[in-house]
């Protein structure tokens, strides 16, 4: 992986951390610089998220903390796949000339982005971390579910004032735009947005005679990220090919045998590079030097992983915890074991 080492390139001076004209998403570049200096100076924001920025700044260091979180569940999501989410702190940027292509990998990256954000405010929220906003407030009361009434109470993730903040911020420079790929982000966005809200539980703890659970208080809590990134991900193999429509206000599938994307899928609107070479123009870091697994046939696998250039084979040696035994009391007690495995990576481009 090439993160950062902060995960960000905001956490480096802001003189240094621009961002070409051609390539959107300034508030991926936000961070905890100071909320003033940060939003004057970072180019490409907006009038609306300049104002959002200044006006709340610890919304803003929260929404750069939590960048390293659903930054690492992409690269969770296509660790054994060509393309694997990978960042690029040479150019100062996180994804490079990638974003200019309007592929079914950016509409992930624009869809894991958006539900972050959400993520993280509601995370922030709950945990009094923020002035602006805290549980959610409209849980009062007594309410049902299938297994009766039961009474709200803890701290239910205030899920609706992060997706509006979310989307008043993350969208307001595609609602300027309004073009073919505004209208792919803002969609994009909304579907990323929409998974975190999917996964929301309702939790109880009981209350009664020798735990009889005659009275149960309840919270609504989001899911582990994990399973909004997994969601995303299957969206992304069924994600539909569009076309803008002719009033421009909305997609057609770009097929005919194609269906019509609903809000839950991923859209994009061009064919993906094959991502087995590093070329600049495109985006793509090649798989040169990535490990394959020599007897998988999937994605994983150096056939495919390695686009049939073949691979080298190393041998190295690994140290692993073994024999553990529990000894009363309270402690487990391993052996160091030392294996020699092999190791295969894809050859590099001639």
């Amino acid at each position: 992986m090439h993160l950062l080492p902060s995960g960000i390139c905001f956490y480096l001076s802001v003189a240094i951390c621009w961002l070409t004209a051609e390539i959107d998403a300034s508030w991926w570049y936000m961070g905890t610089l100071g909320s003033q200096v940060m939003c004057d100076n970072i180019p490409g924001l907006v009038n609306k998220q300049r104002q959002l920025c200044r006006q709340y700044p610890k919304v803003m260091q929260a929404i750069g903390a939590g960048m390293k979180d659903w930054i690492s569940e992409c690269q969770y999501q296509f660790r054994n796949h060509r393309w694997n989410c990978n960042t690029t702190a040479r150019d100062h940027n996180l994804f490079g000339r990638l974003l200019l292509r309007s592929s079914r990998e950016v509409a992930f990256v624009y869809a894991i982005s958006s539900a972050g954000v959400v993520y993280t405010l509601a995370q922030a929220c709950s945990q009094g971390e923020l002035d602006s906003c805290s549980c959610d407030p409209t849980k009062k009361g007594s309410s049902q579910d299938a297994k009766g009434s039961f009474n709200w109470g803890g701290c239910s993730d205030h899920v609706e004032h992060a997706i509006r903040f979310s989307q008043a911020f993350v969208d307001a420079k595609e609602r300027k735009e309004r073009d073919a790929r505004a209208l792919m982000n803002l969609h994009n966005n909304r579907a990323g947005r929409k998974a975190v809200k999917r996964f929301m539980t309702l939790e109880c703890k009981c209350h009664g005679v020798s735990g009889s659970c005659s009275i149960r208080t309840c919270w609504l809590a989001m899911a582990d990220f994990r399973r909004t990134g997994d969601h995303l991900r299957k969206r992304y193999n069924g994600a539909v090919q569009v076309a803008v429509n002719q009033y421009g206000t909305g997609f057609t599938a770009a097929h005919t045998h194609f269906k019509r994307p609903s809000k839950n899928d991923l859209v994009y609107l061009e064919d993906s590079p094959d991502y087995c070479i590093r070329d600049h123009e495109s985006g793509s870091m090649g798989t040169g030097g990535r490990v394959c697994n020599r007897t998988s046939r999937g994605v994983d696998g150096c056939e495919v992983m390695c686009c049939g250039r073949g691979y080298d084979t190393s041998r190295v040696s690994r140290t692993t915890k073994c024999e553990c035994k529990f000894q009363w009391c309270c402690a487990v007690h391993c052996r160091d074991c030392h294996q020699q495995v092999d190791v295969h990576t894809c050859k590099g481009q001639t």
